[in-house]
């Protein structure tokens, strides 16, 4: 899922090729990406375009006369930008946004349309889709703390809450907590304040230092590989791979469709995080040390 430096890109890049422009028409491959009835897109049509931000995880179009397109990329939708007119790509395609410039495509992988369109009319309507998170980026360390204290989860979860911080996902969250050195399945409840501190400040490295990449690889062309999984990652997405701080091999916890990766040595004091399905399976004989790992690895058991 497109996640805070991901979406920067997106919103950086539309506002170079379409704000101050009038959208021309919208055209819908799927109607089960519209979650709306009103206002109609024949009401945005001929609007000027003003600005495009970033809510939490949503790219929203503002419109004169307080009239807005709020679009959520999910798990594997993505924006092209492409020709006046472009054909909507009859697998993947979405939805089309026509301005004079160029019209930007909406596009999704895979068979399950979870990619959402609203169009709205008036502030309030708006502001009921945004969940509230805190912009860690111009936050206070004084504020981040009183966020993370509002709920006890694991700070996996606290982090990629989104009503708790805004725009932190799965494959960020992986990153900001290897930077702090913290398990992920720690309580927020049971951090000291030194903790707290290198989390918040690891937190917004992460997220700068992301962005600001992403905005360097793009060079002032569109966006074209906005992807979970990046090579320069020190520990999202690279499971079974060696951990840049200090060598060991990189762990996961796989849960649902989506998985949590760590590296004990760095993060969990040498324990092996149990995985659900595993450790059901193995009960007494899961592995609770890197060593112990390697041990049940060479007998030809694996995580």
């Amino acid at each position: 899922m497109p996640e805070l430096p991901d979406v920067t890109a997106y919103v950086e890049a539309l506002r170079e090729r379409v704000v101050g422009y009038p959208l021309e028409g919208v055209r819908l491959a799927s109607p089960f990406v519209l979650r709306t009835v009103t206002p109609k897109a024949s009401d945005l049509a001929g609007k000027k375009l003003l600005a495009v931000d970033r809510m939490a995880k949503r790219i929203v179009f503002s419109f004169a006369d307080e009239l807005f397109i709020a679009i959520h990329l999910m798990k594997a939708g993505r924006f092209r930008y492409q020709e006046k007119g472009a054909k909507i790509p009859g697998r993947l395609g979405l939805a089309a946004f026509d301005f004079s410039p160029g019209t930007v495509l909406l596009t999704e992988a895979g068979t399950k349309r979870r990619a959402a369109i609203h169009f709205l009319k008036g502030r309030a309507a708006l502001e009921d889709l945004d969940p509230g998170g805190l912009e860690v980026l111009s936050a206070t360390l004084a504020r981040f703390t009183e966020v993370l204290a509002l709920e006890n989860h694991t700070l996996k979860r606290s982090l990629a809450d989104p009503h708790l911080f805004s725009g932190i996902g799965n494959a960020y969250s992986d990153e900001i907590l290897h930077r702090a050195k913290l398990s992920p399945v720690k309580q927020s409840a049971q951090l000291s304040k030194e903790e707290i501190k290198r989390l918040f400040e690891a937190t917004k490295k992460t997220l700068k230092e992301w962005t600001d990449r992403l905005r360097k690889e793009r060079q002032g062309n569109f966006p074209e590989k906005v992807t979970a999984f990046r090579e320069d990652m020190a520990v999202h997405g690279k499971y079974g791979k060696a951990c840049p701080a200090c060598g060991s091999i990189v762990q996961r916890i796989v849960y649902a469709e989506n998985e949590t990766n760590y590296c004990a040595t760095c993060q969990t004091e040498g324990k092996v995080l149990a995985d659900r399905s595993l450790s059901r399976l193995l009960r007494d004989d899961w592995p609770r040390t890197l060593e112990a790992l390697e041990t049940k690895r060479k007998t030809g058991v694996s995580s």
